[in-house]
């Protein structure tokens, strides 16, 4: 099984701790200084994913950095459940998952959007608009310029892509001539 569907298990289980105690984005928060915290810190890093150390082991050192890193019971509490399980290794992993859940049951949406050209909040607000209209859904748009794309833009959304593109027309214009 991958790192992300195990990962995926147990953000959704605490996921839901977070939503019974009414605590959501703070715990997500939290979960995204401890998976920094981890990330950053080489020792804390290879502690992790060392196979020369217990779970046991793992579990009461990452306790300590827990606790001396503020985290709050639930977490430390989470956190020794995954490193009994000898899953630390998935923090990373864990934290992408708890989010893409959170916007999941929030009805959160990230819309991927490569344009030529930087968008100004007019555009930005209109394109969220007509693709939150379009879905159904509220729209986190995460921007890159490509100046490839000639001018207009291309948006994904989940699986679906849109091409409004100059470079996308002409490939269009290119392959009907082609096949005319």
């Amino acid at each position: 099984m991958s790192k992300y569907l195990i990962a995926r298990r147990y953000a959704k289980v605490l996921l839901d701790l977070g939503e019974k105690a009414g605590t959501v984005a703070a715990v997500g928060q939290e979960l995204d200084r401890i998976a920094a915290l981890v990330a950053g810190n080489p020792d804390l890093a290879r502690l992790a994913v060392s196979p020369m150390q217990t779970p046991k082991k793992k579990a009461l050192v990452f306790d300590a950095v827990l606790a001396a890193a503020n985290a709050s019971d639930l977490l430390r509490r989470f956190f020794k459940v995954v490193a009994e399980a000898g899953r630390l290794d998935c923090t990373a992993a864990l934290r992408q998952a708890f989010h893409e859940l959170a916007d999941e049951r929030a009805g959160i949406v990230e819309a991927k959007v490569a344009s030529a050209q930087p968008l100004n909040d007019a555009q930005a607000q209109a394109l969220s608009q007509a693709l939150a209209k379009r879905t159904g859904k509220t729209i986190r748009l995460a921007f890159r310029q490509d100046p490839a794309l000639i001018g207009g833009l291309k948006v994904q959304v989940g699986s679906t892509v849109l091409d409004a593109s100059l470079r996308g027309k002409l490939a269009q214009i290119k392959q009907q001539l082609l096949t005319a």
